[in-house]
Parts: C-alpha cells; sequence; structure tokens
C-alpha cells in the first residue's frame, strides 16, 4: 500500500457511496458523497476495533494528520486507548471553560445585582467588561494568581483609573455630607 500524497487527496473523486482513501499506519481519509473529507484512524485496543477522528481536510494538513497518527501510536504503546484520552482531554476542556472567570463572573453578578441600584450594577458591569473580562475572562478560576490579578490591573493604573476612580468616590462622599440635615445634639 502507497502513501497518501497531497495530490492524489485533492483529485480525489466523489462516489454516491462513502469512500476510504487508505494512508500507512491505520490513517486514512473518509470521503463522504457530500464532498466531506474527514481524516480518521483505525486501530484495535483490548481486542476491539476502534475508530479515532481528527479533523477536516484541507484545515488539516496530510502531515499533521500523520503527527496525530504518530501521537495516537505512541499511547497506543504504552497501554492507554487514544480515544478515551482524546475524551478525557475534552472534558477537562470543557471543566475548565465552565469554571472560567467570565463564567463565575457572571454568576456573582446575578447574585450581587439584586441588592444594588441598576445603573450601579449596569456600572459595576461595565467596568468589569471593558477592563478585567478581556484579560482574565477566559482564565480558569483556579488559575487565577494573586500576580495575574496585578497584571491584570497595571493597564487601569497606567491609565490613571485608579485616581479617577478615587476623585469619584471623594466627591460622591462630599455630595453626601453637603446633603445632610444637621442633627443637634442635646446635652
Amino acid at each position: 500500500m502507497s502513501a497518501l500524497t497531497d495530490t492524489a487527496i485533492r483529485t480525489a473523486r466523489l462516489t454516491d457511496k462513502p469512500r476510504k482513501l487508505s494512508d500507512t499506519g491505520g490513517l486514512y481519509l473518509l470521503i463522504a458523497p457530500t464532498g466531506g473529507k474527514l481524516w480518521r484512524m483505525k486501530y484495535r485496543f483490548d481486542g476491539k476495533e476502534k475508530t479515532l477522528a481528527f479533523g477536516k481536510y484541507p484545515e488539516m494538513s496530510l502531515k499533521d494528520a500523520r503527527d496525530r497518527l504518530d501521537e495516537a501510536r505512541k499511547l497506543l504503546a504504552n497501554g492507554a486507548d487514544p480515544a478515551a484520552v482524546k475524551k478525557a482531554q475534552k472534558a477537562e476542556r470543557q471543566e475548565r471553560t465552565a469554571n472560567s472567570f467570565e463564567v463565575v463572573a457572571h454568576r456573582w453578578f446575578e447574585v450581587w445585582q439584586a441588592g444594588v441600584a441598576e445603573t450601579t450594577a449596569q456600572s459595576q458591569w461595565k467596568r468589569l467588561e471593558n477592563h478585567i473580562l478581556p484579560i482574565l475572562g477566559c482564565v480558569p478560576v483556579s488559575e487565577i494568581t494573586p500576580k495575574k490579578v496585578i497584571e491584570a490591573l497595571r493597564p487601569l493604573e497606567a491609565r490613571g483609573v485608579q485616581r479617577a476612580a478615587m476623585r469619584r468616590e471623594s466627591a460622591r462622599r462630599q455630595s453626601r455630607q453637603d446633603h445632610a440635615i444637621p442633627v443637634r445634639r442635646h446635652a
């Protein structure tokens, strides 16, 4: 059996049934009647025949598919099922995404906003959205360290956001004091 070439893949004709173009080591390209070209690996694990999907052609080149094949064969040589490893990695990615700072921030905000004025809530969320989420939003909460938080706040500090916030707070306090009703104390 000869190895596939990029030219052979590009010029492969469609048929009315799915067709396999075999490479080496169990790698093949499944050509669907609709024109889709999908990289697959056929292998045996614990006496059962299995198939592992790698991706679509041309998004995944022949070289990349062969590299993935090599990785999967190393896993098999070490006694691991490549499909189970891939499934575990996918679950880990989903877990990390579900616990990203942005997801947790949304949950926090839903609870927090119930106790404050709507304009305050909107203002607070805009600050998070504009300044913090672009930097820390996709980071899993378990990976956020004080150093990462400081790094996220540095651009704000450089733009003087801290001083502006302090001036606003000071003005707000002064405004409250100006409108306060004096209370007489009886001796």
